[in-house]
């Protein structure tokens, strides 16, 4: 359970850094190379912690391993850790994040921080909360 609670403390540290770095608008966003930089590199960060901690998760609770990291939310979805809604909504941003690491076309700034701003942040600490939860009930 330590590796679980270590991953945890982990995201909520890359889940503050990146709070203290997000421009209040787009504007401020887009005028910063540097801020734009910072928050899409912790948007990698806490995809990468994400998905490490899903895997932790269901290897320490002996859940049915997915076949790849895609599965890894479908299996927490039908292990009733997550809702559906929620897996849905990080495989999502794990495709964000893939997308953004490898830049298939130009990166849309205004999309990269509507996500961050309006949804990201409040699905990883939803997430958070139901890994938790989800502990307590098992114990």
């Amino acid at each position: 359970m330590s590796r679980i609670n270590d991953k945890i403390k982990e995201l909520e540290e890359y889940l503050q850094e990146l709070l203290e770095i997000i421009p209040e608008n787009f504007e401020e966003y887009k005028d910063s190379f540097e801020k734009r930089a910072a928050c899409e590199r912790y948007f990698e960060k806490i995809i990468e912690a994400i998905v490490d901690l899903g895997f932790i998760f269901i290897k320490e609770n002996n859940l049915n391993p997915p076949e790849d990291e895609e599965g890894i939310f479908k299996v927490l979805f039908n292990e009733e850790v997550i809702s559906e809604r929620l897996s849905e909504k990080l495989k999502d941003a794990k495709g964000m994040r893939n997308f953004i690491i490898h830049q298939y076309e130009k990166i849309d700034d205004e999309i990269v921080f509507n996500v961050i701003k309006e949804e990201l942040i409040k699905d990883i600490e939803e997430f958070i909360n139901k890994i938790k939860l989800y502990i307590k009930r098992t114990k």
